[in-house]
């Protein structure tokens, strides 16, 4: 199964106020796993850039400006993420941006449906917690000693992280197999073949003669191994 971990940073919290995106950070993962592959661009939002946004993420106007516009790179970008699900913290957020860029180009909609937002996870798990990024990140022990600012590609691979630790963590994907080798159905294993003879015996006569008398002399009839003994006949 492929998803894709998806997060932005922008100008601002509202592209209804002109707010734009200025990164784009992907994470691709295959059975819940990143499988390498990512995809990444900073963007030009063609527009200032308010102070309290760049304290968040660090990027200037200055550092943006020559970087292409979401049109440019929409195309790679919507071939990157293909019909899979996104998964993004808080997706409410990320959704209301990536659909006014796209409308902008009078492009098609992502529907809202496609999303898996962790923080609904996450409250789901842990009722009355904290649900940021970092909170979760805490609690799982994930670590966060590269993460000096806010930056789409690295928020998206913590969330990777965080994204398997909701849906029940490391263990989800212990397998004791071999790498590589499929591990079949009980009903497809074979029966245990029979001896259509059994082997014969390896204790002799006098060995069951002598082992006998000891029964009788040393332990008498109220012997627990007679108790277990199968009756002749």
């Amino acid at each position: 199964m492929r998803e894709i971990v998806l997060d932005t940073e922008t100008t601002g919290f509202d592209p209804a106020n002109g707010d734009r995106i200025v990164e784009i950070g992907c994470i691709e993962l295959i059975d819940h796993l990143p499988s390498g592959a990512s995809y990444h661009c900073y963007l030009n939002p063609e527009r200032d850039m308010p102070a309290d946004a760049e304290k968040v993420h660090g990027l200037s106007i200055g550092f943006l400006s020559d970087k292409p516009l979401f049109a440019d790179v929409a195309a790679e970008f919507l071939a990157f993420i293909g019909d899979s699900p996104l998964v993004i913290h808080n997706a409410g957020f990320d959704m209301k941006f990536l659909n006014a860029e796209l409308g902008r180009m009078g492009a098609e909609q992502l529907p809202y449906e496609r999303a898996i937002d962790t923080i609904v996870m996450a409250k789901v798990k842990f009722p009355g917690a904290r649900y940021s990024l970092d909170e979760l990140c805490k609690r799982f022990a994930v670590d966060l000693s590269d993460r000096t600012k806010h930056g789409a590609l690295i928020d998206a691979e913590l969330l990777a992280q965080v994204y398997l630790e909701l849906l029940g963590g490391r263990q989800k994907t212990l397998s004791l197999a071999p790498s590589g080798l499929a591990l079949r159905p009980v009903e497809e294993v074979a029966a245990v073949r029979q001896r259509p003879e059994p082997l014969p015996p390896r204790i002799t006569e006098a060995e069951l003669a002598a082992h006998a008398a000891f029964v009788a002399k040393e332990l008498g009839d109220g012997a627990l191994w007679k108790k277990m003994e199968t009756p002749a006949g």
